[in-house]
């Protein structure tokens, strides 16, 4: 058995040493490694043999990155369980990913629930959909934040997986109680499952859905600011998909929606740039505050580079941000209390 073996199986793997992270497969033949670093199946790397059942790969990474992989049988092309690392998550796509952090990458502490703060109050609604989106019902999440006084209202969409995953309620209830951002209300809204990239690829539908459905129950349940004297008073954000119907949203109701959020949003597909781009290169500025970050290892960086170059050219009043990840939702949850603190401070007006 060799040293590495022996490593791997006392300390866990992959073994990581300053910046060189080393993956190690014992077996006589070794499976294909996919991450975030080899765009997953696009790219897959054979581990090389080091010697007599011991099976390596080497990769230096940014001291500060997250990063998620998995082994692939390179004949049946079945995930295969890395024995020597028991950190797991789900992948949202249905498949497990192995995780792990460099030594400079800090989970977000802002996750965990913690004692002796007010936490807000959850409640679950189901919404007529009146054919504005797939099915007949849409659940519906809203959050209250712990005070007396009237709030801001952040559309969150993918809002299930936010709460579920983003852990986004234990974050705000946090930033709050730490006098870090003002308090905010949620009105997180479930997607369409199969349906979700025809209701969030700029969905003129999706926005009415929104606006005569969502923000009503919003303003009915929950103790919101008066958007008459606040115009653009509310914010709107997501991830993937739902980063471009976030952006996109703001720009067609900049009057409600002034703060957007997005997070490795899908401004173009191969060579196509959605409508969200000729609306910014060729459409007034609207008086919208944007946060925009991606990681360093998703396909849609460049895309993401220049949605902002555009926007800094146009004179947008836009924060942007690119993390040592990729494209999942202990990236996005990692760096929110970002996004949140710059577009709700806690004197924002």
């Amino acid at each position: 058995m060799g040293n590495l073996v022996v490593q791997a199986r006392n300390k866990g793997a992959p073994i990581i040493d300053d910046q060189t992270v080393t993956f190690v497969w014992e077996g006589e033949s070794a499976p294909a490694l996919i991450a975030d670093f080899t765009d997953w199946e696009e790219t897959p790397i054979r581990l090389t043999l080091n010697s007599e059942m011991t099976w390596v790969h080497e990769e230096v990474l940014p001291n500060d990155a997250y990063i998620e992989y998995a082994y692939l049988d390179p004949e049946s092309e079945e995930r295969i369980p890395d024995p020597f690392n028991q950190r797991s998550v789900a992948n949202g796509l249905g498949e497990i990913n192995h995780f792990f952090h460099m030594p400079g990458a800090i989970p977000n502490p802002l996750i965990r629930r913690s004692r002796g703060i007010d936490n807000g109050t959850v409640s679950r609604h189901l919404l007529p959909t009146e054919q504005l989106v797939t099915g007949k019902q849409r659940r519906i999440y809203l959050y209250q934040p712990s005070t007396e006084a009237p709030c801001p209202l952040i559309v969150v969409l993918d809002g299930n997986d936010y709460l579920r995953r983003g852990k986004i309620t234990h974050i705000l209830d946090n930033l709050i109680a730490q006098n870090r951002i003002r308090p905010v209300a949620l009105a997180l809204v479930t997607h369409g499952g199969d349906a979700r990239a025809i209701e969030y690829l700029c969905s003129e539908a999706t926005l009415g859905f929104l606006y005569d459905r969502v923000l009503s129950l919003a303003t009915q349940e929950l103790n919101l600011i008066d958007l008459q004297g606040k115009l653009g008073g509310f914010g709107i954000m997501g991830a993937s998909m739902g980063g471009l119907m976030a952006l996109y949203t703001s720009l067609r109701m900049p009057d409600i929606f002034g703060h957007s959020l997005s997070q490795s949003g899908v401004f173009s597909f191969e060579d196509h740039d959605f409508i969200v781009m000729d609306m910014v290169r060729y459409l007034p500025v609207p008086p919208v505050k944007i946060w925009m970050d991606v990681g360093k290892f998703e396909y849609l960086l460049a895309s993401n580079r220049v949605m902002h170059q555009l926007m800094v050219d146009r004179g947008y009043q836009i924060h942007y941000r690119e993390y040592q990840g990729e494209h999942n939702y202990t990236s996005w949850r990692n760096d929110l209390w970002r996004g949140l603190e710059f577009l709700f401070l806690q004197n924002t007006p």
